[in-house]
């Protein structure tokens, strides 16, 4: 799938950037936190922001991974030149921030272990990227097995 202006992004470029969001949760992981990480990009490939999931940590149920590099990327008069890299499919919460500021694709490793609103992003003609990656469906689904009632909780069930 391409944006609107007809980019599409490269396969293998977006593996490169999904790494930047694999280590971000895995420096969450080892916080004591849950193994959710994000990127933002340029679609020339500046690395805006990253960031983690830091619900545990902070103790702010606000603070996923796409918040997170969010926050970080800064302030931008516009945001549809911009990828949102995510270990995961995005939930609501952040799928609406995807919307909210015109994101113009989603880059997601994964979206077996989780299956948030990547599908309505596209809808809306967000570019969605499932990479499908064995090494984040790895990290989160030995999480969510090691951890059932912290990972629940952090998905509002």
């Amino acid at each position: 799938m391409s944006t609107a202006d007809g980019r599409a992004l490269d396969p293998g470029t977006a593996r490169e950037w999904l790494e930047v969001a694999l280590s971000e949760a895995r420096a969450g992981l080892a916080e004591g936190g849950i193994p959710i990480g994000a990127a933002m990009f340029t679609r020339e490939g500046e690395l805006l922001g990253s960031g983690r999931n830091r619900r545990v940590q902070d103790g702010d149920a606000s603070t996923h991974a796409e918040t997170a590099a969010f926050r970080a990327a800064g302030r931008r008069r516009g945001y549809r030149d911009t990828v949102m890299v995510t270990t995961l499919s995005p939930c609501w919460y952040c799928s609406g921030l995807v919307r909210q500021f015109g994101i113009g694709a989603v880059v997601m490793g994964e979206a077996r272990n989780f299956s948030g609103g990547h599908e309505w992003l596209a809808a809306l003609g967000v570019e969605v990227v499932d990479l499908d990656d064995d090494g984040c469906v790895e990290l989160l689904g030995s999480f969510v097995a090691d951890h059932p009632e912290l990972w629940w909780e952090d998905i509002g069930e």
